[in-house]
Formats: structure tokens, sequence, C-alpha cells
């Protein structure tokens, strides 16, 4: 055989046995899908940003490194979409990447901040980050992407949610108050005094504030579910958990906001209607022969992904359940996922 030829067929052998590698990002960001934020190992540097896509039922894994060339950072916490650009909140790197939510391009980073955790959006203009050791929520100025102010709340900050003029923070760590911020003045306004230790909140259909009191980490209380009137500010229901040992987290709701989930450690993911007169006593997906450790819940057709941490130290997994609450697919990311972002396109509600 001519060598030239040879060399021809062995190259084009090799090649059809070598398996297809990834798209690029730039042509399944576009679509419909799921951002998965990996935490990495704390102090490691290795936080990374996962997309499952709904369009290809895939997951793919490091895309902020992939696409920008240098890592994401140190505990990329949360993540929240506004228009064209989402922001991700890396916590202990203190800092924010902004970034084109269709290709993950970074178009700023805000550093030098104080372990922010989380981030909400008052107008296309303005957003507010809550931090776990300062006691200020820091006024994010997103034209010039940098910090334009500070809100003393005396106290440290974790959830936020915002209706009307309002923004609603939660003071978590040995925290046991609700602050109100007038997010035209930047003041707060008022204080809600509930449970020990209010993680994670969310607001329903009937614009009732749900806070879940975790209770504490050493369980010397009993965590709490209450409902907060946004327009009075006082508290119209309260849930108590019948042992000090419950440790439920992560309050989620649905896209009609009428069905409530959190995560009960040991236990799995728990449902609950917003009009229920009592927590529910059993586990809606449970937690047999995983770790769940986050979770989020489409609010167009309502399934419910949730990751496992497995050891803390291995690629996790995230669950895909159907709003059966069914298993539909096991997919692996990468080191403790943690909490995600939908990104649903218009067309996703036709699916």
């Amino acid at each position: 055989m001519n060598f030239k030829l040879a060399l021809v067929s062995i190259c084009i052998v090799a090649f059809s046995c070598t398996k297809n590698p990834d798209p690029q990002p730039g042509t399944f960001l576009t679509g419909s899908g799921v951002f998965i934020l990996n935490e990495g190992n704390f102090m490691g540097g290795n936080g990374s940003v996962s997309f499952y896509s709904y369009d290809s039922s895939k997951i793919y894994n490091d895309l902020f490194a992939s696409v920008n060339g240098r890592p994401l950072g140190d505990v990329p916490n949360s993540m929240t979409i506004n228009g064209e650009i989402a922001c991700i909140v890396v916590n202990n790197s203190g800092k924010i990447e902004i970034i084109n939510k269709n290709t993950l391009e970074s178009i700023a980073t805000v550093s030098g901040l104080n372990s922010p955790r989380n981030i909400s959006f008052i107008n296309s203009k303005k957003a507010y980050v809550t931090s776990m050791y300062s006691d200020s929520v820091a006024v994010l100025n997103l034209t010039t992407s940098s910090v334009s102010g500070y809100i003393n709340l005396r106290r440290h900050s974790e959830s936020i949610v915002i209706t009307g003029n309002k923004a609603f923070i939660s003071d978590w760590i040995g925290g046991t108050e609700v602050m109100v911020v007038n997010t035209v003045t930047d003041k707060v306004t008022d204080s809600i005094k509930v449970g020990m230790e209010p993680e994670s909140m969310v607001i329903d259909k009937n614009n009732t504030l749900w806070v879940l009191c975790n209770g504490g980490w050493m369980r010397s209380y009993f965590a709490e579910l209450i409902g907060i009137n946004t327009s009075t500010n006082t508290i119209d229901k309260k849930f108590t958990f019948p042992s000090k040992q419950d440790s439920p987290s992560c309050i989620q709701i649905n896209g009609s906001g009428e069905t409530l989930y959190y995560l009960e450690s040991g236990s799995g993911v728990r449902q609950m209607n917003i009009t229920s007169p009592a927590l529910p006593s059993s586990a809606f997906i449970a937690e047999t022969g995983h770790y769940f450790y986050k979770f989020g819940v489409n609010p167009v057709n309502g399934d419910i992904l949730i990751t496992d941490a497995i050891d803390y130290q291995q690629k996790g997994l995230v669950l895909h359940y159907k709003k059966d609450g069914t298993l539909g697919s096991t997919l692996t990311a990468d080191i403790i996922p943690g909490l995600m972002c939908f990104k649903l396109n218009d067309n996703f509600k036709a699916k």
C-alpha cells in the first residue's frame, strides 16, 4: 500500500473511533436548562458551574472556566438571572461574577465584598447583596458594576425576597428576625420577630412570605415555618416542628405559588399546600440511598432537581425527578453541587 494512502487510512480510522467532544457552550446555553452551582472544597478554589440542558437531557460541567479561561473561585453560593445577564455570588472569594446568561462570558467582576451570600434585583439598575459576616447589605449598581452603598442592618443577612417596594431580609446565623427595607430609600423600616435562624424564604400567590427557621445548628430550639403578611408585616401562620432534632432547610415553591417544598434532613423532600393546616408527616421524595443537599423546583413544569453531595469530596449528583416525584434521570455534576438557577425560554412552556 502506498505510504501516504496508508497514513490517510490510519487517520480516518482513528478519527472515527474517537468520541465526539461535547459541543461548545454557545450551542446549548442558549436553550432552556438549569444552572447548578458546584461549591467545591472550602478554600480549594475549585467551585464551578454546570448546566443541565432540557434540549439534550445532558449535563455540562466546569463551564465558567472553559468559557473565560480562569476558575470561578471559592464556594459559589447562588445565582440569579435578570434580563440578559446573570450574577454568580462567590461566597468565600468575596465577589460577584456578572456574566452573559447565554454564553457565560464575563462582563464584570465586583470584588471586595464581605462573605456575600445571595443577590436580589430591585430593578434593571440596582440589586441587594446579603452577607454572612457583615452587618450590612451591599447595594449594587448594575450600570457601573460596582457597590454604590450599604444598608446597615446591624445583623447578618442571608435570604432575601422582594415584593413591591419592600425587601424582606433574614438574619440567619444566630438570628431571630426578618428585616424590612424600603427599596426606594434603601432604609430599614421594620423588623419581624420569627424563630431561630431563618435560613430560607419564598413568597406565595397571596403575597404571604414563608420563612423557614431551622432552630439553630445546635438544635437548641424547635424549627418553625412561619407565614408573614407582607402588607402588614405581621405573622399570620406558624407551624412548629415536632422535635428539636428536625432540621428543615432550603424552602422552595412551585410556579403557581400554591405548593411549598423543603428538605428534611434524613427524610427527603416534603411537600405542603399553602392552605394546609399542618406540616406534612412524611416525605414526598424519600432520601433513601442518597444525601440530599439542595434542590430546586421548575416554575413551569414542576419537576424537581435535587443535588446529592455524596461525601463532599468526589463529584456529586443531580437527581431529576418528575412532578409526581418519580425519578427520571441521574446526572454527574462537580464537587458539592448546591443551589441552582432555572433558565427557561418562552418556548419552554409549549413542551
